[in-house]
């Protein structure tokens, strides 16, 4: 096989996987399922031994690991890292791709022990950014000390911007129907209010407190509760 035959076998490959990633924008996956697909996807068409995803927590200032294909229990479990520190903080902090051809070697990585239980050589890592705001970085290490080109940095940069946009779409998702939740228990716990003030005499914050205190009696949430009033009084109309 020539070596035009086998680059156009790995760019179709490649231009699979940033298609695998983008048409998870318009699916219902969770969260953690899209975020297993991007390293899955990652890990095959970069041949690594490890491939990791962590997202920004803006409020600690740290990396936190939230997907990764590897088995290691040593790995899994690592400590964040704060923003600026180590490899991947930095490529955090200066939004940039960063390549480390002897981990063992680097001053700034940061898990040398876990790297040379787990026969870690190389490591490539970009960030995850949406128009310009990092959201996350995503590492690939191989088992073989290993020259990253340019094409591969490349694409991992493309499937990084891909996963970014899928992640922060997901994230969007979720904080939407919290909204929505917090909309609709406010919505009950209103009703609920009107029905116990008309019926037992109570002020708004004595059926508010009622309602409050079976919540917390019952271990139930306060929609619930609600609810339950509710349907009790559409019952006792029939």
């Amino acid at each position: 096989m020539t070596k035009k035959t086998n680059r156009a076998i790995s760019q179709a490959k490649q231009l699979e996987a940033i298609s695998r990633v983008s048409k998870t924008i318009t699916s219902n996956l969770y969260l953690e399922d899209i975020l297993k697909l991007i390293v899955t996807v990652s890990a095959e068409i970069m041949n690594s031994k490890i491939c990791s995803l962590s997202l920004v927590d803006e409020k600690a200032g740290t990396l936190v690991l939230k997907a990764t294909q590897s088995m290691s229990e040593a790995y899994n479990k690592k400590a964040p890292l704060r923003i600026g520190e180590g490899i991947a903080g930095k490529v955090a902090l200066e939004n940039k791709p960063m390549v480390v051809y002897g981990i063992s070697k680097e001053p700034e990585y940061k898990y040398k022990d876990i790297a040379k239980k787990e026969g870690l050589r190389s490591l490539l890592s970009v960030p995850l950014s949406v128009k310009g705001r990092v959201i996350g970085v995503l590492n690939n290490y191989t088992s073989r000390p290993h020259k990253f080109t340019k094409q591969e940095i490349d694409v991992l940069t493309s499937v990084s911007n891909q996963a970014a946009i899928v992640i922060e779409n997901a994230e969007l998702m979720v904080k939407t129907r919290v909204i929505q939740e917090e909309l609709e228990t406010r919505k009950s716990v209103e009703k609920a209010k009107g029905i116990l003030m008309k019926e037992h005499g109570l002020s708004e914050e004595e059926a508010f407190k009622k309602i409050q205190r079976q919540s917390m009696d019952t271990r139930r949430s306060m929609r619930d509760i609600a609810e339950a009033i509710l349907l009790i009084d559409t019952m006792k109309k029939k």
